[in-house]
């Protein structure tokens, strides 16, 4: 599938997430490429709303657009979040942090009521695989290699929280046990697995068409 065709299938599932999107809202705005699409086409609809961005580049851009942008520190609730994904499984699982906001991403994710995932066709796997997005402290570092094992660190300034972006190359086949580990071990910020019961929507671009997936989020 060419270049071409994928930014079609992004433009479709962005498409259909902004209209969820309705006056009076709060919503949390992800980062990517999936993301610069979705916002030129919320941003048409003039509608008011509150938004809080997860990146530096996603704020400025909504800002450019003529959005409101808040910040995060006092929100304590968003009726809705939309976001891409760098892997779907089929049960709903996600691979997030490609472009190293998985952190924040996380963080408003599960603060909204609905999380809406958006996506074209190269996103769906059949099993999830490496490497998977992580976010470390710097205090400790070696120490937190060592434990991890199978890490390399990504040469990117560090996160805007001031945390050490790197990516773990370990085995992804059951994600659950995984994210247990990594999330209980000391010095790892975040990681980027998604469990679907995080997640209340996917919607991927395919063709001229798109297809929803629903996840009984608890």
């Amino acid at each position: 599938m060419t270049d071409n065709q994928l930014q079609r299938e992004k433009e479709l599932a962005a498409k259909t997430a902004a209209d969820l999107v309705e006056a009076g809202m709060s919503v949390g705005l992800g980062t990517g490429t999936t993301v610069a699409c979705l916002l030129p086409i919320l941003a048409a609809r003039r509608l008011s709303i509150r938004c809080v961005a997860t990146s530096p580049q996603t704020e400025e851009l909504a800002r450019q657009l003529g959005m409101r942008v808040e910040p995060f520190t006092d929100v304590r609730s968003l009726d809705i979040a939309i976001d891409g994904a760098d892997q779907i499984a089929p049960d709903g699982w996600l691979v997030k942090g490609g472009g190293a906001a998985h952190t924040r991403e996380k963080l408003v994710a599960i603060t909204a009521a609905r999380f809406i995932v958006i996506a074209d066709s190269s996103k769906p796997v059949d099993i999830l695989n490496g490497p998977l997005p992580i976010e470390l402290l710097a205090f400790g570092l070696g120490s937190t290699l060592r434990r991890l094992g199978n890490v390399t660190l990504r040469n990117l300034p560090p996160s805007p929280d001031g945390g050490i972006i790197g990516d773990y190359h370990g085995p992804l086949d059951e994600p659950r046990a995984t994210a247990t580990w990594l999330s209980g071990t000391p010095g790892l910020i975040e990681h980027g697995l998604f469990p679907p019961e995080m997640v209340s929507t996917a919607i991927i671009g395919r063709g001229e068409q798109v297809e929803v997936r629903n996840y009984p989020r608890s």
